[in-house]
C-alpha cells in the first residue's frame, strides 16, 4: 500500500547486509543471522535516550543447536 511520508527520513549508516527498504514490499528475506546478548538498554540506539537499569540479568544459555537458517535465501 503506498504512503505519503511528511515528516524526514533519517538513516544514519547501512553495513554489511543491511536492508533499507522505501517503498512497496512483498518479502525481504535475510542473507545473514548473527546472535548478540547484550544487557538490558544494550541494543538503543537513537538521538536521545535515557535508560535507567536498576537490576540486569542476561541468561546466555542456548540450548539449541542451530537457531535460524538463510541457506535459501541467497
Amino acid at each position: 500500500m503506498p504512503a505519503t511520508i511528511i515528516g524526514g527520513i533519517k538513516v544514519t549508516s547501512v553495513s554489511g547486509n543491511g536492508t533499507v527498504n522505501m517503498g512497496d514490499v512483498l518479502q525481504i528475506a535475510p542473507k545473514s543471522t548473527t546472535k548478540a546478548n547484550s544487557g538490558a538498554g544494550g541494543g538503543n540506539t537513537g538521538d536521545f535516550l535515557l535508560t535507567n537499569t536498576f537490576c540486569n540479568v542476561t541468561n546466555t544459555f542456548d540450548p539449541d543447536i542451530k537457531d535460524s537458517g538463510v541457506r535459501g535465501n541467497n
